[in-house]
C-alpha cells in the first residue's frame, strides 16, 4: 500500500515538473489593456518583395481577433525608427508591439550593441506605458547569427516574448523569397504563421486577465 502511494507521489511530481518545464515564460504587462497590435520594423515588416496587403502584419491580422498595424519602413535602421517610436508606435494604444530591427544596422555596419541600446530602449518606452513587447530575430543559419544570443538575451532581461528565426527556411528557399533576402508572398506567410504561434499563448493569457476584471 505504501508503495503504491509512493509510486502516485511520484507520478503527480513528475507531472508538475513537466508542466513547469513547459510552461511559457513570464512576460511583463501580460494584462496590457491595449486595443491594438503594432508590428514595428524595417523592410521585413513593411513586406518589401511583396504585393501590398501580402505583407505579415496583414497575414497577422487575419489570424487574430484584434486589428494589427504594420509600421515597418523600407530600410529603416533602430536609429531611426526610435525617433518615430512616439508617432507609430506608441500613439496607436497598443497591446502588444512586434519589435523586428537589426538588417539594415548591420548592412550600414552600426555597431550591434548601438542596435541593442536602441532596441532596449524601445522595449523601455513602450512597456512604460503598460504594453506587451515581443522581440522578432532575423538571423538564419550564420545570417546574422551573433544577433540570436543577444536579441534572446535582452528578450529574457526586459520579460519581452521572443520570436526566432523567423527567416530560417525562406532565405535558402527561391520559392520563399523575392530577392537575396526579402521574403515573397508565400514567405510572408510563414513569417506571420511563426509569429502567431508563438505570441498566441500570451494573447490568449491577456484575453482571460482582461475580461477577469471587467
Amino acid at each position: 500500500m505504501k508503495k503504491n502511494k509512493l509510486l502516485v507521489l511520484l507520478s503527480c511530481c513528475s507531472i508538475v515538473l513537466l508542466l513547469a518545464g513547459c510552461a511559457k515564460r513570464e512576460i511583463k504587462n501580460i494584462d496590457a489593456k491595449g486595443t491594438d497590435i503594432v508590428c514595428f520594423g524595417d523592410s521585413i515588416t513593411f513586406g518589401y518583395g511583396a504585393q501590398p496587403g501580402e505583407d505579415y502584419p496583414t497575414a497577422l491580422a487575419k489570424m487574430v481577433d484584434i486589428p494589427v498595424i504594420n509600421s515597418g519602413i523600407d530600410g529603416d535602421t533602430s536609429s531611426e525608427a526610435l525617433k518615430r517610436l512616439k508617432s507609430d508606435v506608441l500613439d496607436r494604444n497598443p497591446r502588444l508591439v512586434i519589435i523586428e530591427f537589426s538588417g539594415n544596422d548591420f548592412l550600414r555596419k552600426i555597431p550591434k550593441e548601438v542596435t541593442l541600446n536602441n532596441i532596449r530602449a524601445m522595449i523601455e518606452q513602450v512597456q512604460e506605458k503598460g504594453v506587451m513587447v515581443a522581440i522578432v530575430d532575423i538571423s538564419a543559419g550564420m545570417f546574422l547569427a551573433e544577433y540570436h544570443k543577444a536579441f534572446y538575451s535582452l528578450a529574457r532581461e526586459k520579460d519581452a516574448i521572443f520570436i526566432p528565426h523567423i527567416l530560417s527556411g525562406i532565405i535558402t528557399n527561391p520559392r520563399m523569397k523575392s530577392d537575396f533576402l526579402h521574403p515573397n508572398a508565400e514567405g510572408y506567410k510563414m513569417i506571420a504563421q511563426r509569429i502567431y504561434r508563438t505570441i498566441l499563448p500570451y494573447l490568449e493569457q491577456n484575453s482571460i486577465l482582461n475580461k477577469s476584471k471587467k
